[in-house]
């Protein structure tokens, strides 16, 4: 549960940034001037929307399992993670706060979205607080599991994160698109979103990520480190 609200802070971050443009990176350039590109990219996406299909493998169980959804993206900070196989559960975000809700446990878990000093390094990315350059050491890898002929870029966090060891991008080396996410964590669990049927600057209407409380559900607060 922790991860998918390490993933949604995250994605609010990319979505966000505040750089001047730049033309898309190649394999040929530094993997740096590729991360600069790609946040200067998502200046300029408003929102998005996409498909996606989330494979997680490892940990300490040894689990294997594959979910699918959709997702939409509106600066600043909103965003709605809709799975939809094989179980039902909805992960939102209005910009102020976070909601978890899986119909099957009939639980709704809020939490306040971070900022400043509170936010992880990929939130503050995403919200546009953040510098892919300044707080993760970039660099070029090779990884399984991502869509082929994607640039992929290894983002290892500058400072210490409790959810994650480092995370990888795999973008469409044309368009700087992000085509997959993948994070391992610090029990060699990793999680891989990859991304289909991407949408940018559709004007999302506001009310796709507003929450109302299903009746019935136990409410239940908490911070997204759960401290």
């Amino acid at each position: 549960m922790r991860f998918i609200w390490v993933l949604l802070i995250a994605s609010i971050a990319a979505a966000a940034s505040s750089a001047p443009a730049q033309t898309p990176g190649t394999a040929t350039q530094p993997a740096d001037a590729v991360a600069h590109a790609l946040q200067a990219k998502y200046d300029r996406v408003r929102d998005f929307s996409a498909d996606f299909v989330h494979t997680y493998q490892g940990g300490v169980l040894r689990q294997t399992a594959t979910e699918r959804g959709r997702l939409l993206v509106k600066k600043p900070g909103k965003m709605r993670w809709e799975y939809r196989d094989p179980e039902r559960k909805l992960f939102v975000s209005d910009g102020h706060k976070l909601y978890s809700y899986i119909p099957q446990d009939k639980q709704v878990l809020v939490s306040d979205v971070p900022d400043g000093d509170h936010a992880t390094t990929p939130a503050l990315f995403l919200a546009g607080k953040g510098n892919l350059q300044r707080d993760f050491t970039v660099a070029y890898a090779k990884i399984d599991g991502v869509p082929a002929g994607t640039t992929v870029l290894k983002l290892s966090p500058r400072r210490s994160e409790p959810e994650y060891d480092w995370l990888v991008l795999a973008v469409d080396p044309k368009t700087l698109d992000i085509r997959a996410l993948v994070t391992v964590d610090s029990q060699g669990g990793r999680s891989t979103f990859t991304f289909t049927n991407l949408k940018e600057n559709l004007r999302i209407a506001d009310k796709e990520f507003a929450f109302s409380i299903p009746r019935g559900v136990d409410v239940i607060t908490g911070s997204v480190n759960g401290q």
